[in-house]
């Protein structure tokens, strides 16, 4: 079973798959740069103080991002 959620809704140590961006312009392109396209895997590695930012691994390199950005980023999760 899947369920397509928000990204910031993972919990740190959860993984999860892109499945779409739903951000514009200039900040979707940052994004796409950064290897988050549908497809790719991420991973919650840690939440700042406030939930903001957010540490995430994709593609074998940690990156943290703003809550406001990756609220527009939807990922599919596996469950048992």
């Amino acid at each position: 079973m899947s369920q397509n959620i928000p990204l910031t809704q993972l919990h740190e140590g959860q993984k999860a798959q892109v499945s779409m961006l739903l951000s514009t312009g200039n900040i979707r392109r940052r994004l796409q740069d950064l290897g988050i396209v549908a497809g790719t895997s991420i991973e919650c590695v840690q939440k700042g103080p406030g939930g903001d930012p957010i540490a995430y691994k994709i593609r074998n390199t940690i990156i943290a991002l703003r809550l406001e950005d990756v609220n527009t980023i939807i990922v599919t999760t596996k469950f048992k």
